[in-house]
């Protein structure tokens, strides 16, 4: 039990480094959906849209290299060869990529339909990124949770404030400043929101360079292509992902009309923000479990400590599902305080139970990681952005972004039924099944009820909520008792 107290303390700090920083991100909602800040939902919906590609490109430049440090760092005697070879081998392509995006950016603007004028702070961002992958990567490594907490959370700080200021403060500082007046420019608020972003990603390299000036610059070409085999599959799957995740308001804006599309991501990616609770406790898990599921995979019985972390994941992650949807109605008011977005509010508790089923793939998803079988994780992946491309070309011109919420939801409850028969095949782990369907089954009843059929009738979502709670003390009770009692 005590290494199940270690995961919890560090998921609980690195739980902070994600929910604190997306707490203040959702602040970033608030702020973007006023009609003072932005004047339409459709100028919401560009900014939607460009950062689902910053999600696919940052896969991308990250090539699944992250995944591959954490197994050969663990695996490996000469430690400080795997982190040199990590790190040259993805500043190499970082600055490669700067070099090409900086030459190509009208092509590539043209390309994925950005204006020309926003791709340069793109570039600059997803360089800045890029290069602080393995930096904290080594941090989480080498279980340093609270300096990676703190600069998350100052990450985004930086990127609120300087939303805050040059959004709503810099036009009326601008009139009594010369400095100041030179800064502002009218009608140039979603440029001042990647702005913000690029200062923000600059401190946050700036903050972690010190790790370039103290690793060696060692690099095993035969160490980097084992590397890079393990690493391809985990590519695959990212991309995959990225799909998964955020392609629908790309397919949005080519499949629905021109005149309404804007408008129809803008409200659906403001309503998605509140599956993120969910995507929050999902993250800041995987954040912790994640390198320990390679540090314990030659312990003594590692499968009966994978099968307990995913039934108390389970728990946690049904427990949230429910206590979101029954107060989804003040959750929006205080998140999205624009009713113009709140017809889309039908997604939230879709969206909830997707990330859900997300959350227990990368679970179930140890199997594949422990023994070395990355492809079978790049191949569910691709499984699951193909069925999402499929759903989603067939369902939104019918119904619009329920449509893209309903195709999320399809893959990822695919994906992590697919995951566990290939699991249960090459590496069975006594998942206690009976158990976790059944806080599935009543979360997800009780869901259902309480938004579909008694929505803001919070005497009933709210009783709801306690009987599931009393089921689950009263079949966790022993083992909550021991794991309290645990020193």
């Amino acid at each position: 039990m005590s290494g199940f107290k270690t995961l919890f303390k560090q998921t609980f700090i690195y739980g902070l480094a994600t929910v604190l920083p997306r707490m203040l991100s959702f602040l970033l909602v608030r702020l973007h959906t006023d009609e003072s800040v932005l004047k339409s939902v459709a100028d919401y919906g560009d900014v939607a849209l460009i950062y689902s590609y910053f999600v696919i490109f940052n896969v991308i430049l990250a090539y699944g290299m992250e995944t591959a440090f954490f197994r050969f760092f663990n695996k490996e005697d000469d430690k400080a060869k795997v982190v040199g070879t990590s790190s040259i081998s993805l500043i190499a392509s970082s600055f490669l990529f700067f070099v090409l995006a900086l030459a190509f950016q009208t092509q590539i603007a043209n390309f994925i339909d950005i204006k020309p004028e926003y791709i340069n702070l793109v570039i600059w961002i997803l360089l800045l990124d890029a290069l602080v992958i393995i930096p904290f990567a080594w941090l989480r490594a080498n279980a340093r949770p609270v300096k990676y907490a703190i600069i998350k959370i100052l990450n985004v700080a930086i990127n609120l404030t300087l939303n805050l200021f040059l959004l709503l403060w810099l036009k009326d500082l601008a009139t009594e400043s010369s400095v100041l007046g030179a800064i502002y420019k009218p009608n140039f608020q979603i440029n001042y929101i990647f702005i913000a972003n690029l200062v923000a990603s600059a401190v946050t390299l700036l903050l972690m360079s010190s790790f370039y000036f103290k690793i060696k610059y060692t690099f095993d070409s035969i160490l980097w292509k084992q590397m890079m085999r393990y690493a391809f599959p985990v590519l695959i799957a990212g991309v995959a992902f990225s799909i998964n995740e955020t392609f629908d308001r790309v397919l949005l804006d080519k499949l629905l009309p021109e005149n309404i599309a804007k408008t129809e991501i803008g409200m659906y990616s403001a309503c998605y923000k509140l599956g993120m609770f969910m995507t929050l406790f999902v993250t800041a898990y995987k954040l912790g479990v994640e390198p320990y599921f390679f540090s314990h995979a030659n312990t003594e019985n590692p499968k009966k400590n994978y099968a307990r972390i995913l039934e108390y994941f389970v728990i946690f992650g049904s427990a949230i599902l429910l206590g979101v949807v029954v107060f989804a109605d003040l959750l929006k008011v205080i998140l999205i305080g624009n009713e113009a977005y709140w017809k889309a509010m039908v997604i939230v508790p879709i969206v909830l139970l997707a990330n859900l089923c997300l959350g227990i793939y990368h679970n179930l998803s140890v199997w594949y990681k422990v023994t070395d079988r990355t492809k079978f994780g790049a191949y569910i992946s691709v499984f699951g952005a193909i069925l999402t491309l499929a759903l989603n070309f067939w369902l939104i011109p019918i119904i619009s972004y329920v449509g893209s919420a309903i195709a999320t939801l399809s893959a990822y409850a695919c994906m992590m039924f697919v995951s566990y028969y290939y699991g249960n095949k090459y590496y069975p782990i006594p998942y206690n099944l009976k158990k976790m369907g059944l806080y599935l089954l009543v979360s997800t009843a009780f869901s259902v009820i309480s938004f579909y059929v008694y929505r803001e009738n919070y005497y009933v979502g709210i009783s709801l909520l306690i009987l599931f709670l009393f089921l689950v003390v009263k079949l966790e009770k022993d083992q909550l008792i021991q794991l309290v009692k645990e020193k």
